[in-house]
């Protein structure tokens, strides 16, 4: 395509700022909105330094979506062209804990939030516990970090020879999904709460709203067994170990979930991955710690500039919109620099001695 083109010809250079403002900037995590900004304040004259708590820079682009939909070299050739436009990374640093907000005062004139929308949707039913439940993230990660020659910490997670449940029917159970396939799962099920959306595009979103229709992936080509309106009531096993999964079949009476009598169902299973999405990002630490106010859906309140009630500190990408699409992140990663830029250019800063 035309810009791996681009690439190969020479012809993507990086693009050094005209002067310096001598401004410094902050950026909390390294995912596509903290990239965006990163690379669009730096160009500008800005001193960025982006922060992540990981081992690499890349946040869901490295370690949430497989090899198999985004090769990793896609990003490591941006991340090149970054570092020579003067941004400085810095990974396996957790603000907060190894670097303390006041010394962010002392050093930055802005700080922006772009840790994205962490916090994931539980399933609190009994038997959550058990081993071999896990949430899709933990499960993706842990891949990516072993295709990437990583060493992998805590409890190993593979579909080698399991029978393995998905619950949640959106992209990150898709990237399970093929996941699952390629480490030699024996069975794949997907379970979804909602009803099957009709084939095409429904009446009840029209153009230009999300079109309500069947998705396929290439993943769920590769073989799947797709069920809705399925609600997960509890786990069972043996000896601390998941064997069962109990569930009902449902439906939607006046935006309430109904259990159908007689629809109860038993499968044996190895392993479940919980992919039902995300609920905001994690709250208790950084954000709380700055006093910062929330929106009505619990994401970071922030004004047309994206900045937030704390003057000085920007949120930006899911931090601030919710669990959303990789697009909108750069989207709003830029136009929350360009938020930055305008605070800067006025003479005001974060830093205080």
């Amino acid at each position: 395509n035309i810009i791996d083109k681009g690439f190969e010809e020479g012809w993507v250079e990086p693009v050094l700022p005209v002067v310096s403002s001598g401004k410094r900037v902050a950026i909390i995590g390294s995912g596509p909105a903290g990239l965006a900004a990163a690379q669009q304040l730096a160009r500008i004259g800005h001193e960025v330094t982006v922060f992540e708590k990981a081992d690499r820079i890349g946040g869901l682009l490295r370690y949430g979506i497989p090899d198999f939909k985004m090769e990793k070299w896609v990003l490591d050739r941006r991340l090149e062209q970054m570092r020579k436009e003067g941004v400085t990374f810095q990974t396996g640093v957790c603000i907060g804990v190894d670097i303390t907000v006041q010394a962010l005062r002392r050093d930055y004139d802005a700080l922006l939030l772009a840790m994205g929308a962490e916090q994931p949707r539980e399933l609190s039913v009994p038997g959550r516990d058990l081993k071999g439940v896990h949430l899709a993230m933990d499960y993706l990660t842990q891949q990516n970090k072993r295709v990437a020659g990583d060493t992998v910490q805590g409890e190993h997670i593979s579909a080698k020879g399991k029978r393995v449940v998905i619950i949640g029917g959106g992209d990150t159970g898709s990237d399970c999904l093929g996941t699952a396939h390629r480490q030699g799962c024996v069975e794949a099920h997907q379970f979804e709460l909602l009803p099957e959306p009709p084939p095409n595009r429904a009446e009840s979103t029209p153009w230009p709203l999300w079109p309500m229709q069947l998705r396929t992936s290439h993943a769920h080509e590769e073989g799947c067994d797709r069920e809705w309106s399925i609600s997960t009531t509890k786990f069972s096993g043996e000896n601390g170990h998941l064997t069962k999964l109990h569930a009902t079949r449902v439906k939607f009476e006046h935006g309430k979930v109904i259990p159908l009598t007689g629809a109860e169902i038993q499968m044996d299973v190895d392993l479940v991955l919980l992919a039902m999405g995300f609920v905001g990002p994690v709250k208790t630490g950084l954000l709380d710690s700055l006093g910062l106010q929330y929106d009505p859906r619990g994401n970071v309140a922030v004004d047309e500039h994206f900045m937030t009630n704390a003057d000085g500190v920007f949120a930006t990408g899911d931090t601030k919109r919710g669990a959303s699409l990789i697009v909108w992140a750069i989207a709003e990663g830029r136009k929350s620099a360009a938020g930055i830029h305008r605070y800067l250019q006025a003479g005001q800063s974060f830093r205080k001695s």
